[in-house]
């Protein structure tokens, strides 16, 4: 079993947008059910062809503008939710990807807005995320513009593989589910493959062998989180397909993804960009004793 080490803080991105303090919203209110410090985060460019003096440019530096952006999402969480959560706003100079990976490194989680966008950019914008979700090594949790809190957000959706991604991912989606005391949907897809053996076979059966995978990965955590109430959903739909299909009826969708140089799986990949609801990205860590063993294999099947 794997425990992140995590400090009690939900660092959230704002860009002085109206659309985005509904990503404010909803980085405040994990901030006040996790009893966190809320971090508002405004990364800004220095090298940017500001000029107060150019027509058509705004009256204030990129600098004044990210300062404003921030103190605008302040003032909205303190309308909203008063004092219940404790505030911290930061402006930084330097790109998105290294500010938000800086200030988020090791915090309960980093909110993120989707962006509208669609075609080619929306797979630039899914790519830079993707990146992020790897720089940072917290759990990303990425949120539609269009987000409102609803009946949906009690109940959360975790996508089990069976392998070492599924730790990190169980563990905080039932830490999630606790905390907003929702239903957990533990969804576990893949084509079914022939059978090697008689159907008539059930432990040679795709849903036996499911549904053990499903037991093994859970045991821990319910037993930790007795009070969470989980579903199982099995499916013969490719993975991402069977997770897209279950965002439309969750407010949350909880995903592993590799963390370091690995590459990020095809099924995190499209979870970013095509899920209906917010998705978070929880990143595996490898220890030392698995990136030895992994260098090791390598250097075996280069003697081969």
């Amino acid at each position: 079993m794997s425990e992140m080490t995590t400090e009690p803080v939900v660092v959230v991105e704002v860009d002085g947008s109206a659309e985005d303090l509904r990503v404010v919203d909803y980085a405040a209110a994990e901030a006040l059910r996790a009893g966190a410090e809320l971090v508002l985060v405004a990364p800004y460019s220095a090298h940017s062809s500001f000029s107060p003096m150019t027509p058509g440019y705004p009256p204030k530096s990129p600098a004044e503008l990210a300062d404003a952006a921030v103190r605008a999402a302040v003032a909205h969480v303190r309308h909203r939710d008063g004092y219940g959560v404790q505030l911290a706003g930061i402006t930084e100079e330097g790109s998105r990807l290294r500010v938000l990976a800086h200030v988020a490194r090791k915090a309960r989680m980093l909110v993120i807005g989707r962006s509208r966008s669609r075609g080619p950019q929306r797979v630039v914008q899914t790519q830079a995320n993707l990146t992020l979700v790897v720089r940072a090594g917290c759990p990303v949790v990425v949120v539609p513009l269009s987000w409102k809190p609803t009946l949906l957000d009690r109940k959360v959706a975790v996508g089990i593989d069976g392998t070492a991604l599924s730790a990190e991912a169980l563990e905080f989606a039932f830490g999630i589910a606790a905390s907003r005391e929702a239903d957990l949907i533990a969804v576990h897809a893949g084509v079914p493959a022939e059978p090697a053996f008689s159907d008539e076979d059930p432990e040679c059966s795709w849903i036996s062998r499911a549904d053990h995978i499903l037991s093994e990965n859970l045991a821990p955590w319910t037993s930790r989180f007795p009070q969470v109430r989980v579903t199982r959903f099995l499916s013969g739909r490719q993975p991402a397909a069977a997770l897209v299909h279950e965002s439309g009826d969750v407010g949350l969708v909880v995903v592993g993804a590799h963390g370091g140089a690995l590459p990020i799986d095809p099924v995190t990949r499209r979870a970013m960009a095509a899920m209906t609801c917010p998705v978070a990205i929880v990143p595996h860590r490898v220890t030392k004793a698995a990136r030895a063993g992994r260098r090791t294999d390598v250097m075996i099947g280069g003697d081969s």
